[in-house]
């Protein structure tokens, strides 16, 4: 069915294990390990084709993009190293609030070094490379960055996924300037394979099917990645918060009161690079109003957690594209987003998609 060409906004962490798992899966079709569709609407991973890249840091700006997504500060696991010589260069980036002040206080080895170059025009190499599709992977807290982005898909006429915690898919104006040039977009804020939110979000379910009233729960995560050390910086993480706060609550009839729910960062520890460990509570009260309480512990490699999911989001897009579908598309942002325009259960949301690839029309 042809390729989907792909651009990449941020090679970090996140790119470099959904390339790695691209071309894992392209190269081993009878490994189906991890992935939620080998074959998606007549799209393999082997089809996705990347074509352009956006970075700010200068181990990776001007570098091919094979050399960049192995470059410091990235340090993912590496479980694919057979990549193949991308005909692609990395591009400076326009910074805005992408690095926060406070990451020049660390090891470079740890953290973002901004490259002394003028930042490309972003809509020109989007045209010229024949991108259909954007995928953003800005830090946290890159809101006027992540804005920058999503209006350059606008120009340049390219499906925008939003995989961090920007309000834009499910921001009304945001959404209908999508919808009015009948570009697909998907959003916001990527809800890993088996993560932190997805696990909280089935326990929360759980609980409710079974009649246990959920009285306060918190979840804590901490992780040595870039990721976790740009949200040292508090002020960055409103909408990170918030989005995964709510993305929860979702699945709750009766949401809890906001003194009983705690979702966020909690510190950064280096030596653990990208592995992440979550630490979820639940209190509750089940028959005869007798406590039960419910400690997890989830620990896994952050980046390929994210890659098992953009990787049919980014199938399902060149789907719409395919059928010249835009605006928000409802459905696999509901299923592979914390925060989508529209809450859906995981269940009722895996089966929109289904629906989705199957050709039937988006609710």
């Amino acid at each position: 069915m042809g390729k989907i060409n792909l651009a990449i906004a941020g090679v970090g962490n996140c790119a470099s294990a959904l390339l790695q798992g691209i071309e894992m899966y392209k190269n081993s079709p009878e490994n189906t390990i991890g992935l939620m569709h080998y074959n998606l609407g007549g799209y393999t991973p082997g089809d996705i084709n990347v074509v352009a890249a956006f970075d700010v840091d200068k181990r990776k700006v001007g570098k091919p993009l094979k050399e960049a997504i192995f470059a410091k500060p990235n340090c993912t696991k590496i479980f694919y190293e057979n990549l193949p010589d991308y005909p692609v260069t990395v591009q400076m980036g326009s910074v805005l609030d992408g690095v926060s002040e406070h990451m020049s206080d660390y090891d470079e080895d740890k953290t973002f070094m901004v490259a002394d170059q003028e930042p490309c025009d972003v809509v020109k190499i989007l045209k010229e490379s024949g991108a259909e599709i954007l995928i953003n992977y800005l830090p946290v807290g890159s809101e006027k960055a992540a804005r920058f982005y999503a209006e350059a898909c606008l120009e340049a006429n390219v499906g925008f996924i939003n995989a961090m915690p920007v309000f834009i898919a499910s921001d009304e104006e945001w959404a209908e300037k999508f919808r009015r040039k009948n570009i697909p977009i998907i959003g916001d804020d990527v809800k890993s394979q088996v993560g932190a939110t997805i696990v909280h979000r089935t326990l929360a379910k759980l609980f409710e099917n079974r009649g246990v009233v959920l009285d306060r729960t918190y979840q804590l995560n901490f992780g040595g990645n870039t990721d976790f050390l740009n949200m040292l910086n508090r002020s960055r993480l409103k909408s990170k918060k918030k989005s995964k706060t709510q993305a929860v609550q979702a699945e709750l009839e009766t949401p809890l009161a906001a003194e009983n729910i705690y979702i966020g960062p909690s510190d950064y520890v280096p030596w653990l690079n990208d592995n992440k460990i979550c630490h979820i509570r639940m209190e509750g009260r089940g028959f005869g109003n007798v406590p039960l309480t419910l400690d997890v512990k989830l620990s896994v490699e952050d980046s390929p957690n994210s890659g098992g999911v953009t990787i049919d989001a980014i199938r399902c897009m060149k789907l719409a594209l395919d059928r010249k579908i835009g605006g928000v598309l409802t459905s696999i942002s509901a299923y592979t987003m914390k925060s989508p325009p529209v809450q859906y259960t995981d269940t009722e949301a895996k089966k929109m998609v289904e629906e989705f690839i199957a050709g039937r029309r988006e609710r």
